[in-house]
């Protein structure tokens, strides 16, 4: 029986520093803590803060460097370092040259597959099934495990409202609840049923707290986030995170109120810590720590290094003001050896958990499990559920398989290193099967008339516009493979404008011209501002950047072999000048309705001003998005009937069941995600005009009728109002539907116990 599942317990440990001796005191929660414990009482105070330093590949000039360090401790991690028999050697000189034999902990980014990959986060997000993208994550930690990593920089779990903000790609969409079940997905398929799983990864939360928030859309900005906002919204997945067992969490770049998030002692310390109870580790994000000095929180690498330590920041990542400065900062009592202490204790812990201790190196065979026909096939599924069909008009889609003739034509066709998305360094594009490819097999390759027409999304080069047309011409049906480069996306890619880049859409505007069938398919690191080109076009799909098998999931989906289920896990805007916009906004004193917008060009001349009927909208755009969050057709049609509720009351310690059924009313079986919404009326601070709070995939076959299930505890209505969390009495509104705008409702009261 392990005796420290149960109990916190505070021990006294006495530690050698200097030739003297002193005594401080550390949490110990587990056995892992328990060992690290005795560990840390053998250790100087240079190995100390070495296992508090994480270090690139790039910082060494040298491979003997980079061997020295590791056998004086001068780091505890290594990143951008993998490959079993190199991971094998560096690990053999940690354990059986450095004095005490600690062993590294190998970090990379492995945000959507390592060699298999799947569609980026905010497409499988996109399929809202959390256990296949557990699944997902399981297939990438044993890739990566392969190669020596024993530790993911996921799941990047920052809510945003803002689509230009290139990471929105690396996340999980706008919603708080949807963004949680994908962040307790993740975290489980990396780390798996044990830690001391040799495919284990250890996940790791990111970015804490409120890098999606970033003024402007731009990275690294600055943020400012209510703390309503702030805990009922940004943190719920961070929280999720946790409970999932995330053994560590990693702070962010971005001045958070006024104090930079790699310094901030409310998240880290007071949320983290002391509510959360928290008990692995904290990593910077590369060189946040020392970024402090030009966020101008702290005058130089030694101040940053102690306001990071003092925050509660155990592993400083890239940077060195840690190693070059924490001895003289404990000297000068400008941090405290019960913080350090504190913090390595947080980290050898967590190597304990992960059986590095006892197993430190890599089986070079595992190196076969990559790519396996199982992981391929799962990234084909996970590429087809995330896949969104936004149109289908007339029922343009899906084609038969023996039509006479396709013009496959646009950048993202036949891209192969594109589809694969941004952030994915070990993913190859020879192992990528494109559209082109894939519709190819499935017509024969006489029947497809390719024509790139752009030879990369930005591209504005006409020349191949008049082979482009002639071959939409001369076929029964055109595919346009729209989007973005994955450049385009991710960190530090920011855009203003998020229209189609380049000249897609005066290509496709010509394409439409030619009367065929137009059916756009739109591969893409963010949800773009297609409003134009929906209107042109007779079916859309949005695909994302599909990984490794877009290509033949797309293809499944364009000729009928499955039918489009994903939904948007983010609000579609209709141009920048709408953006910040998510569902779940405030109702504002003078709320929008249908008759209260005059489209600006309709406005006559000489208007007269008046404030009488004005609303919150805009005169170009409205009020409505292009796409609701939560948005997606099928082949087939669903219809929704009988929501009844197991009484019209609860308690505010009580619950309520919510039920509905939905019948397949059309040709095809199909799956359906039924989302549950509710709206808290009145609120001690203003509650949203809508919120998820659960969600089903369903199969349904045509002609049948299930019946729909949600549990609504009193609980799940709770709120921070800014002094406390709880749960109000009132009245309150449910929704079950397809998205969040349309759906059956219901109405119940909480009252007060």
């Amino acid at each position: 029986m392990n005796l420290f599942n149960h109990s916190l317990i505070t021990i006294a440990v006495f530690l050698s520093l200097a030739g003297s001796s002193c005594t401080t005191d550390v949490q110990v929660t587990d056995e892992a803590d328990a060992r690290a414990v005795k560990m840390l009482a053998q250790m100087t105070l240079d190995e100390k803060i070495g296992q508090m330093s994480q270090l690139d590949i790039g910082y060494f000039r040298d491979t003997e460097q980079l061997r020295q360090a590791v056998r004086e401790g001068r780091c505890g991690s290594l990143l951008n370092f993998s490959g079993a028999e190199q991971v094998n050697e560096i690990q053999r000189i940690a354990v059986e040259e450095s004095r005490l034999g600690i062993p590294l902990i190998i970090g990379r980014d492995v945000i959507h597959g390592f060699r298999t990959i799947f569609p980026i986060p905010l497409g499988m997000a996109a399929s809202w099934n959390p256990e296949n993208v557990k699944k997902a994550f399981r297939i990438s930690a044993i890739e990566a495990s392969s190669q020596g990593i024993r530790w993911s920089f996921a799941p990047m779990i920052d809510i945003t409202w803002d689509p230009r903000w290139g990471r929105i790609a690396e996340g999980c969409g706008e919603d708080p609840f949807l963004v949680s079940s994908m962040a307790t997905a993740i975290v489980e398929g990396l780390q798996g049923d044990s830690l001391t799983d040799p495919t284990a990864l250890a996940a790791c939360a990111k970015h804490y707290a409120g890098y999606g928030f970033a003024e402007g859309g731009r990275d690294y900005n600055t943020t400012y986030i209510s703390e309503p906002v702030l805990r009922n919204v940004v943190l719920k997945p961070f929280k999720a995170a946790m409970d999932a067992g995330a053994l560590s969490f990693m702070s962010a770049f971005n001045d958070l109120n006024g104090v930079p998030a790699s310094a901030n002692e409310f998240t880290l310390r007071t949320v983290l810590r002391e509510e959360w109870k928290f008990n692995g580790f904290v990593v910077s994000d590369w060189g946040s720590v020392v970024e402090l000095v030009e966020h101008g929180y702290a005058f130089d690498e030694k101040d940053a290094a102690a306001k990071a330590i003092k925050a509660g920041v155990d592993m400083e990542m890239a940077t060195t003001a840690y190693f070059d400065n924490g001895k003289s900062l404990l000297e000068e009592k400008k941090i405290t050896l019960k913080e350090i202490d504190q913090a390595v204790l947080n980290i050898l812990s967590a190597k304990y958990k992960l059986g590095l201790f006892e197993n430190p190196y890599t089986d070079p065979d595992d190196e076969k499990k990559i790519l396996a026909p199982a992981f391929i096939e799962h990234a084909r599924t996970v590429a087809r559920e995330s896949t969104v069909l936004l149109k289908n008009d007339g029922k343009t889609l899906p084609l038969r398989t023996d039509i006479s003739s396709v013009a496959v034509i646009g950048p993202l066709a036949d891209a192969p290193r594109e589809q694969l998305g941004t952030w994915c360094f070990d993913g190859r594009g020879e192992n990528s099967v494109t559209p082109l490819q894939a519709i190819r097999e499935v017509i024969g390759e006489k029947k497809v008339n390719y024509v790139s027409g752009l030879k990369y999304s930005r591209d504005k080069n006409k020349s191949q516009f008049n082979a482009a047309i002639a071959a939409a011409a001369k076929s029964d049906a055109i595919l346009f493979f729209a989007g973005e480069e994955r450049v385009l996306s991710g960190e530090a890619h920011s855009r203003g404008e998020i229209d189609l880049p380049g000249i897609q859409r005066e290509l496709i505007s010509a394409l439409s011209n030619t009367g065929k069938p137009l059916i756009m398919v739109v591969m893409a690191g963010r949800p773009l501002a297609i409003g134009d080109e929906i209107n042109v076009a007779d079916a859309v799909l949005y695909a994302w950047h599909g990984g490794t098998m877009a290509g033949p999931a797309l293809a499944d989906l364009i000729f009928g072999k499955e039918s489009p289920s994903g939904k948007l896990p983010v609000t579609f805007v209709k141009g920048s000048g709408q953006i910040p916009f998510y569902y779940y906004h405030k109702n504002t004193g003078r709320p929008a309705f249908p008759q209260s917008w005059i489209p600006i060009d309709s406005i006559p001349i000489d208007y007269i001003q008046a404030s009488e009927g004005y609303k919150s909208l805009l005169m170009d755009y409205g009020y409505k998005p292009l796409f609701p969050f939560g948005y997606g057709l099928s082949y087939t049609t669903f219809t929704y009937s009988d929501l009844s509720l197991s009484d019209d009351s609860m308690s505010t310690k009580g619950s309520i069941t919510v039920k509905a059924r939905v019948t397949n009313s059309g040709e095809w079986d199909a799956d359906e995600i039924v989302q549950f919404y509710i709206r808290d009326r009145v609120g001690s601070i203003t509650r949203p005009v809508k919120e998820l709070k659960g969600y089903k995939r369903l199969n349904i076959k045509k002609g049948e009728t299930t019946e729909v299930e949600f549990l609504l505890t009193a609980a799940d209505l709770a709120f921070f109002n800014g002094k406390e969390t709880l749960t109000e009495p009132g009245e309150f509104d449910v929704w079950i539907g397809p998205n969040s705008d349309e759906g059956l409702h219901a109405e119940f009261i909480v009252e007060l116990n």
